[in-house]
């Protein structure tokens, strides 16, 4: 990469030739954006307007364009970073940097109530809420019946009586049946009722009403379902209960739906009218439906029906083949908005087979959906607009809606990519473009390197017009660019969306049945020794060992081995890399030389083959948490998350890369949009997080086992004597404000804070102590664990065996607070320095001193000489 100071045009594409073709920027922006990077030319303010979003609360915000016009790909503009981070620092940052709380909390609209509460102190006071009285009551309803007078109708029909502090004795006292007895709607929304059988007792008096409101009232929260069954069979014509049909809905409930009927019209009961049939659109959303094959609900009495939204409908009353037949005989519907999935089946692409006259689906053209393959579509969503409580701060409320608005990079030069990723958040004017799968405006973030060099970049986000775009239009980006739907782009909506949560609970539960449904692993006997003692060469001279592992040259002493440093000469290859095919052609090694790793051992040391393994063989053993990987089942994930959260249990997951060790790019988050939103940093595993760990001291450990395998085919492994366990530096907790804190939630501190050595018997007999418990019982369970492990690999993947493999392994174990062993993962030619480093003594066997540095002694020892020297066989 130029290291010269860019002066020119030229250089300015030289230095960024990389990343301009990455961003997708068009090669006649370029003059454009170099002119506004060199002088930080930042004129988005002429061209744009931020604006609130009043239907959402102003809880977001939206961009509107202001100039007359812009042609597509003609302009480009910079939006700068209000906030860049790495993800273990945000907390702190929002702590320290002066402001940045505050700036954040205004940018992602978290802090309205703290601007609010004294505007909503004086327009209570204004307004009066809070000192209704009986007598603003009788006036409010001395008004109806005026007016109802002056119309010259039959008396008041539909009466609303919404949050106005009417309680029990005030009901009855108000006689309403007697002054209302042609009352056709009643709402009482919002009041303070209580008791059941007052209320009871007051509606059954009505005896034409048509529709109650009795929503938002304590009466609702105390009553099994007596009231309303109660109700509805007393008042006979009762078709709308709480914004709910009863099973006697008609032409009455489907007006007014339909927007025939309400407070100025509250409709004829002629039942040779047809008030339907000139009916287009009927929205139906939300009505609890049970039964839609009505008489009233037909083709007669709606022949003209052109939109239906059935959404939220249980229909299940009905059965999938009925209700399309049925929907079919509607030949002037063109537009239909249903569940998916739901009561007409899984599969947007089969619905339209069945309606072929359906135009549009969901909101997504038909065409469109059969051109893509969509099975699940829905384009009315609504945003997950951020959550707080008024006691929480503005740090709390900004870590918690970060995610609706983080973007994210890494950094990498010549030599290497960066391990953690860096997020940011744009500044006001980028943050309020909003999402759209068909947007005018494109967004990428960029380095710009005035020096020609990484140590000088500054970050900005581009922006430029991808459409012809007026005045008024809202500016609009697409969040999942360059994401489709073999990318989950339907499920990873959820990140900023309400997506469809029956969906993602029926694939959740048709995949949790799947995995209940698997056999347990075919037992693989223990066997002694079925492969050779005790490896010799032929000419009887020791062993030659090629390593790159310092441990392994350091302390492999035994007369029987001896080291080289050529691998085309050894008989044995002990290496921390993968030998493959490429690695083979160049360093000479042969399929005669024993190596020390196993194909295909990747269904065992990748996390996510891992799980897979496991899972495949085993079903969810109750040793292996709920694991997901993130690139094939998220739909599951969101399930599953979605049902802890709706019956209130734990949703704490801890997210891993498929490939990563020592903890990088780990995170632990209950944030749903977080979950999604870090797939973006590379393929992750997320697991359910061990919320309640057995601990030592109130800290959190993990244990490291060794295992030794000899040959897959018939199994045969062997645990180390020697284990260690790893400690946390902090108390644990499950406070949101600990989950960034590194030494709160991880062990490995070999690489990151101070690490805690602890002597493996001393632990073993304070956290006896401590627990009550006896070690050897736990240590069964966790031996029992491993062998199932291995047992899963061998039989899933019957191809690792080789007779030239031998390996050692090592295996993460967490303890729940019942004590039983949890797999966290399994490693490739673990780091053994603390086995090569202290003396021990063993715990289970012969409780002798092992010295450290024969560590590798024995290892070498039962994998090629078949001893079984501080080991013991699984």
């Amino acid at each position: 990469m130029a290291t010269s100071k860019i002066k020119t045009l030229e250089d300015f594409i030289r230095v960024h030739a990389i990343l301009l073709a990455a961003s997708g920027i068009p090669s006649s922006l370029y003059p454009q954006l170099y002119q506004k990077l060199s002088t930080e030319n930042f004129d988005g303010g002429n061209f744009f307007q931020i604006e609130s979003c009043e239907e959402f609360d102003n809880k977001q915000r939206k961009l509107v364009f202001t100039s007359d016009y812009i042609e597509k790909e003609s302009q480009i503009f910079l939006i700068d970073h209000a906030w860049t981070f790495r993800l273990s620092d945000a907390r702190k940052q929002l702590l320290e940097v002066p402001g940045l709380a505050q700036r954040m909390a205004s940018l992602m609209c978290v802090d309205l109530d703290v601007t609010s509460d004294l505007e909503e102190v004086n327009t209570e006071s204004e307004n009066g809420h809070g000192n209704i009285t009986r007598r603003d009551v009788e006036e409010i309803i001395e008004r109806e019946i005026r007016e109802a007078r002056d119309k010259g109708s039959n008396g008041v029909r539909w009466l609303e009586l919404d949050e106005l502090d009417i309680d029990d004795a005030t009901l009855c006292s108000l006689d309403l049946s007697n002054k209302f007895p042609n009352l056709v709607a009643l709402s009482l929304y919002g009041n303070k009722l209580q008791n059941p059988e007052i209320v009871v007792r007051e509606i059954t008096k009505f005896k034409h009403l048509r529709a109650l409101w009795l929503n938002e009232n304590p009466v609702l929260q105390r009553y099994d379902g007596q009231m309303e069954d109660t109700i509805v069979q007393e008042v006979h014509g009762l078709e709308i209960y709480n914004s709910h049909f009863t099973n006697k809905f008609s032409r009455w409930a489907l007006g007014f739906c339909g927007g025939i009927y309400g407070k100025d019209n509250a409709g004829c009961f002629d039942e040779t009218a047809r008030p339907l049939e000139s009916l287009t659109s009927l929205d139906l959303s939300n009505r609890y439906i049970r039964n839609l094959l009505i008489e009233t609900f037909s083709p007669i009495e709606l022949p003209s029906l052109s939109h239906l939204n059935l959404r939220g409908n249980p229909l299940d009353q009905n059965c999938v083949t009925d209700l399309l037949k049925f929907l079919k005989q509607y030949t002037t519907l063109r537009t239909l908005e249903v569940d998916i999935p739901g009561p007409l089946g899984r599969s947007a692409i089969e619905i339209l087979e069945c309606l072929p006259n359906l135009l549009e689906f969901n909101g997504v053209s038909a065409s469109i959906i059969l051109e893509t393959g969509k099975h699940v579509i829905d384009s009315a969503l609504q945003p997950r607009l951020p959550e707080w409580t008024r006691d929480d701060s503005l740090v709390d409320r900004v870590v918690n809606a970060m995610w609706l608005y983080l973007m994210t990079y890494r950094l990498a030069d010549e030599e290497k990519i960066d391990e953690t990723s860096v997020w940011y958040v744009m500044d006001e004017l980028g943050s309020a473009l909003r999402h759209s799968d068909k947007p005018n405006f494109r967004v990428s973030p960029f380095l710009y390197m005035p020096d020609g060099k990484l140590a000088s970049a500054i970050s900005f986000t581009i922006l430029w017009p991808i459409h012809n775009v007026r005045k008024g239009d809202e500016c609009t980006r697409d969040f999942l660019f360059g994401i489709g739907e073999d990318k989950q782009r339907s499920a990873r909506y959820t990140a900023w969306f309400h997506t469809p949560r029956n969906f993602f609970i029926q694939e959740y539960e048709m995949y949790k049945n799947q995995l209940a449904s698997r056999s347990s692993v075919p037992a693989s006997p223990c066997v002694e020794t079925s492969s050779p003692a005790s490896l010799t060469r032929n000419d009887g001279a020791a062993l030659r060992v090629y390593t790159d592992v310092p441990h392994v040259d350091d302390f492999l002493t035994r007369p029987e081995f001896v080291l080289t440093t050529d691998p085309a000469d050894a008989d044995i290859i002990w290496t921390s890399v993968q030998v493959d095919d490429e690695t083979r052609k160049a360093t000479g090694i042969t399929d005669r030389q024993y190596v020390n790793q196993f194909p295909f051992e990747a269904c065992l040391v990748m996390k996510h083959y891992l799980a897979d393994t496991v899972q495949k063989a085993l079903g969810s053993p109750e040793w292996l948490q709920p694991t997901y990987n993130l690139e094939t089942h998220l739909a599951q994930l969101i399930g599953d998350y979605t049902v802890r959260k709706r019956d209130g249990n734990d949703n704490l997951w801890i997210l891993k890369p498929w490939n990563m060790a020592r903890t990088i790019d780990t995170t632990v988050t209950s944030n749903i949009s977080a979950i999604i939103r870090l797939m973006e940093t590379g393929p992750k595993i997320c697991q359910k997080y061990i919320e309640r760990p057995s601990l030592f001291n109130g800290r959190k450990f993990d244990l490291r086992y060794i295992v030794l395998v000899r040959q897959i085919r018939p199994l045969e492994l062997f645990l180390s004597d020697v284990f260690w366990v790893r400690l946390a530096n902090n108390q644990y907790s499950v406070d949101e404000r600990t989950l960034f804190e590194y030494e709160t939630h991880f062990t490995v501190m070999n690489y990151i804070g101070k690490l805690n050595h602890m002597n493996t018997p001393d632990f073993v007999k304070e956290f006896e102590k401590e627990h009550n418990v006896n070690w050897l019982d736990i240590h069964q369970n966790i031996r029992k664990m491993i062998r199932a492990v291995f047992e899963s690999a061998a039989v899933v993947h019957p191809e690792m065996h080789s007779p030239m493999s031998r390996a050692m392994y090592g295996v993460d174990v967490m303890l729940d607070s019942s004590f039983k062993p949890k797999l966290l993962e399994v490693t490739y030619c673990p780091d053994c320095k603390r086995a090569c480093t202290y003396d021990t003594e063993a715990i289970v066997g012969n409780k002798e001193i092992i010295r450290g540095k024969d560590f590798f002694n024995f290892v070498f020892g039962c994998l090629f000489l078949g001893e079984t020297t501080h080991v013991t066989p699984l």
